[in-house]
């Protein structure tokens, strides 16, 4: 079984800056496409960034555009999200995942972090 472990959550005044990081073990002599979901309470779980195998393309939910990067580390399937700008309603429990069979842009994720908190206040 491959576990994500994930790091960076805190408590940002909005306009702040928080990166947050994945770090995956197990079977990591795959390699898998990655990605960002984030749940506040009360409401569904959502996309927020993804990146290929390779770290060449890239995808974004509209309300992160411009203010979030998603970005592939040095040791293999180790994945980031450098998050600017926050704003309240970036608030959430934001997860990790791993997609280890689809092609992109199709993932269909396989393997979920635990989560990570991330508060900004106003």
């Amino acid at each position: 079984q491959v576990q994500l472990v994930e790091s960076g959550g805190g408590l940002v005044q909005a306009g702040g800056s928080l990166r947050l990081s994945c770090a995956p073990s197990g079977r990591t002599f795959i390699t898998y496409a990655m990605g960002w979901f984030r749940q506040a309470p009360g409401k569904e779980r959502e996309f927020v960034a993804a990146i290929n195998r390779s770290g060449s393309s890239t995808a974004y939910a509209d309300s992160v555009k411009g203010r979030f990067t998603i970005s592939r580390g040095d040791a293999k399937n180790t994945v980031y999200l450098q998050m600017n700008s926050l704003k309240p309603d970036d608030t959430a429990l934001y997860y990790c995942a791993a997609d280890a069979r689809s092609l992109w842009p199709n993932e269909q994720y396989d393997y979920w972090g635990q989560g990570t908190q991330v508060t900004v206040s106003s």
